[in-house]
């Protein structure tokens, strides 16, 4: 199996994970006032150091491209191919609702990972993990809804659902006297991790679809503010 190096920057914590075998060998989460672009680099150097790994030593190299943050993607990526161009080591960009529920293979059920997008917004898709956490399977594509439409979704569901992510909070304390069947995913579990998206790189190379380091982009859901916001006053001058 392959030797993975997962980042995660799409939110307010930062990741990063070394998985070999679907286990962590290393694995670190900031939370700080310091920005990505000042950790994401430092961190994944201090994992090698500890595991006592080289670059080379990996094979994968891999990173959350999107939903998130546009600032915290674009510094992921970066770091990312930075290392790639230099390694000459295939990449994979996985998907950062994906990789908060693969935080959660442990367990069967649906999971629904759920972002802040802010606005009374979330980024959302909803999961599947059955066969004591070995079949994994999406059942909706990313999408960014408000948090008014993601609870008519949910109440279709009919079974327990796990909410995970930065997101899940806000979700469970609009929802819970409508949906019993909620809950929240552990503390350890609920933000994004680089195990996370070890698991989802690790997926990505069993279906051949690791890319070159120019390849690699973020994948963005919506505008950003400011371009939503011009959009808007457009409009309203026609």
């Amino acid at each position: 199996m392959p030797i993975i190096l997962g980042i995660d920057t799409s939110a307010k914590t930062a990741s990063a994970a070394i998985c070999a075998e679907g286990k962590i060998i290393a694995q670190t989460q900031l939370n700080t006032r310091l920005t990505h672009s000042q950790t994401a680099l430092p961190m994944v150097q201090a994992l090698l150091d500890c595991a006592m790994l080289t670059m080379e030593d990996i094979d994968c190299f891999a990173v959350s491209s999107g939903p998130g943050s546009f600032t915290g993607l674009r510094i992921g990526i970066a770091a990312v191919k930075a290392i790639c161009f230099t390694s000459k080591k295939p990449c994979a960009g996985v998907s950062t609702l994906e990789a908060l529920a693969r935080n959660l293979t442990g367990i069967d059920g649906i999971v629904c990972a759920a972002m802040d997008a802010r606005c009374r917004q979330v980024y959302t898709a909803l999961f599947e993990i059955s066969g004591n956490g070995t079949v994994f399977r999406r059942l909706s594509e990313d999408a960014a809804i408000s948090v008014e439409e993601l609870e008519l979704q949910l109440k279709s569901v009919g079974k327990k659902i796990t909410l995970v992510g930065d997101g899940a909070e806000l979700c469970y304390q609009f929802m819970k006297e409508h949906i019993s069947e909620l809950v929240l995913a552990a503390p350890l579990m609920i933000n994004q991790t680089g195990f996370g998206v070890c698991m989802a790189a690790q997926a990505a190379i069993e279906k051949g679809e690791t890319v070159e380091a120019g390849e690699l982009m973020p994948k963005y859901l919506r505008l950003p503010q400011a371009e939503r916001e011009r959009m808007a006053k457009l409009k309203e001058k026609q």
